[in-house]
């Protein structure tokens, strides 16, 4: 078969002769699924908006007062300078008298123009304020989602593509960013500033003031119909931007693969598909979303007609002064802004709600495998482990592992073999409490692992994988990640003890050499190395070795088999191999198959078995 034939028919949402339209099977028309990206339908309650908020406790007493303080004095001096305008129009101007007086006009417009001063220095500090507040709010809210992520369990990983989790912490977050710094400030400020305008304009002329104000309750009952559109459109649009990160760090990731199988192209069309569908979900939102402002517009405009028309025939009835028709007019126009803030504000709220959600949806996500609440701290292990009866299932009704039973005494090599599937990574993964046993027990010293704490467990056990992974940073920040109080020269001994000192020490600047995203700059062989070291730094009393020679040549890894007869010495190790040849010296070997334990013994026991590890030799060295 044509290898990029394969890559085509496995790629969701690829055509092939079963899905001819490209569509993601099991999903209605051709939108591309992950299992975390449902719309969550949940209504909008103010609970969720308080726990929000909640983050913004912390500043609440060191800024809040001083910005209060700010509002009011900002708020006051705004609704004060429409009634020097009145007074202006109606006593200085256009007196009944006929009596101008140019001396009170230039009070009024000198008391204003005061006001104008203290209005703009009250809004600057408290813009200054808010945005202080809501940075910081953000960071907390960032750092806390990103700690929880750190704590959760591999399961929630494996379930959700890594696009997927980066879009929480970024997107997800930084929509909340304009709701902390300026909204709720904004909705505080126009909630009071609309009950001073109401209470005004009631004084002014109350009939008036009746006349216009019954105009809003039309726009609420028009605009409430437009609400869970919104609502429902603007999580639409966060589900398709997460869709998004997570091919777009997938086709990163995958890059070589897809150059190497010319499916750049159908790459190209994949994302093109789930680009145009991110951008029709934006339409939409933004469409509905633009809704509010003509609609506030539409209704506003009525209330100017009404306040003219009623205003003219008041005046004419001597019930309302010229002046006191300006500054009516004025509020009115202040009413209307507010009015038409708050409606955009509730938009705020509702795509704040959409990210909310999916922002706690990760928070409240609890780890599967954590600590008891009596759970006791994990002495320093000698090395004695046992699984007893231990049955394990990734998923419900389809064992990994069924009743594997092995004991392994403090000190020996323990080599897992057997084919792809038959449970290896399984056992060591259990070893490690990545994931808790089904059934059965596993205990290290005597203790179940299930009843000490994970940190001071993990901490004495040291892996090294196949696909390692290198940070970014230095080659000597990489080997100190396996302890971060390593001094230099214990870093260049672990290095030099894997053979590894030798090719760094050719690098540009040695250990100070700075590796790329994922250490793309270092061959496979040198990246397990770098891995070996970083493992071997943190000297832990269990070793596993999963496939960790595997990317190593011949010659390097005689040197490596060389240094871990002194380095294993005395520390319980399990190495998992395909490479038959790397565990003939491991103290027991164990053939696992379809989750159960076939074989068990030494290489000499094994072989004289003429069982399934002989089998497996001997199928290696013909392919050899």
């Amino acid at each position: 078969m044509n290898p990029a034939a394969e890559t085509n028919k496995q790629r969701p949402g690829a055509a092939n002769k079963n899905n001819p339209k490209g569509k993601t099977p099991g999903v209605t028309g051709e939108r591309f699924v992950y299992q975390d990206d449902e719309v969550i339908e949940k209504p909008f309650n103010w609970s969720q908006l308080t726990r929000l908020f909640a983050y913004m406790k912390p500043y609440a007493k060191q800024m809040l007062p001083l910005v209060l303080l700010m509002m009011v004095l900002g708020t006051i001096t705004k609704l004060t300078v429409p009634f020097l305008t009145s007074q202006a129009i109606d006593k200085a101007i256009a007196p009944k008298d006929g009596n101008t007086s140019l001396t009170l006009l230039y009070l009024l417009t000198a008391a204003a123009l005061v006001l104008y001063i203290i209005q703009w220095i009250a809004s600057t500090y408290r813009i200054r304020l808010t945005n202080i507040i809501g940075q910081r709010v953000i960071y907390d809210l960032r750092s806390h989602l990103f700690q929880h992520i750190q704590k959760l369990s591999f399961n929630f990983f494996d379930k959700r593509p890594a696009g997927s989790v980066l879009v929480r912490i970024t997107n997800d977050v930084n929509s909340l960013q304009e709701l902390f710094t300026n909204g709720v400030v904004n909705l505080m400020i126009d909630c009071v500033q609309l009950v001073g305008i109401v209470v005004i304009l009631m004084l002014i002329n109350w009939k008036l003031g009746l006349a216009v104000v019954l105009t809003v309750p039309i726009m609420f009952f028009i605009s409430t119909k437009l609400r869970v559109k919104i609502r429902r459109a603007w999580q639409e649009v966060r589900m398709k931007n997460s869709r998004i990160n997570s091919h777009l760090n997938e086709s990163i990731q995958g890059i070589r693969v897809t150059q190497a199988y010319t499916q750049e192209q159908e790459n190209i069309k994949f994302f093109d598909k789930m680009n145009m569908d991110s951008k029709k979900s934006w339409d939409r939102a933004s469409t509905l979303n633009q809704g509010f402002g003509p609609l506030i517009e539409i209704t506003g405009g009525i209330g100017t007609l009404i306040l003219f028309w009623f205003g003219a025939y008041l005046i004419q009835e001597g019930q309302l002064t010229v002046g006191l028709l300006v500054a009516f007019s004025s509020y009115v126009g202040n009413f209307w802004e507010p009015i038409n803030r708050l409606g955009q504000m509730y938009n705020q709220l509702l795509v704040a709600m959409a990210s909310s959600e999916r922002i706690f949806e990760f928070i409240d996500e609890k780890p599967h495998i954590d600590d008891k609440p009596n759970a006791r701290p994990m002495p320093k292990i000698t090395g004695d482990i046992k699984l007893e009866n231990v049955v394990f299932e990734y998923e419900k009704g389809r064992p990994a592992l069924k009743g594997i039973n092995l004991d392994v005494k403090a000190g020996q090599t323990i080599a897992l073999v057997g084919h792809t599937g038959s449970g290896k990574s399984t056992i060591i993964n259990l070893l490690s409490r990545f994931y808790d046993i089904t059934g059965g027990k596993i205990t290290i010293d005597g203790l179940d692992i299930r009843d000490v704490k994970l940190d001071t467990l993990r901490s004495q056990i040291g892996i090294v994988l196949q696909d390692t992974f290198i940070f970014s940073g230095t080659i000597r920040d990489n080997i100190r990640f396996g302890r971060l109080d390593a001094t230099d020269e214990e870093i260049e001994e672990v290095a030099k003890a894997v053979d590894a000192h030798e090719f760094i020490m050719k690098l540009p600047n040695g250990y100070d050499t700075e590796v790329e995203e994922r250490g793309n700059m270092l061959s496979m062989g040198q990246r397990q190395l770098l891995s070996f070291a970083r493992a071997l730094l943190a000297d832990p009393r269990i070793l596993i070795l999963d496939e960790a020679t595997a990317s190593i040549d011949t010659e390097t890894e005689l040197k490596i088999q060389e240094a871990l007869k002194v380095l294993l010495k005395g520390r319980t190790s399990f190495i998992v191999a395909h490479r038959l040849s790397t565990i003939r010296h491991a103290d027991k070997i164990v053939v696992l198959d379809h989750g159960e334990i076939k074989e068990e013994g030494n290489h000499q026991e094994l072989m004289q078995k003429q069982g399934t590890y002989h089998g497996l030799i001997e199928a290696q060295f013909r392919f050899v």
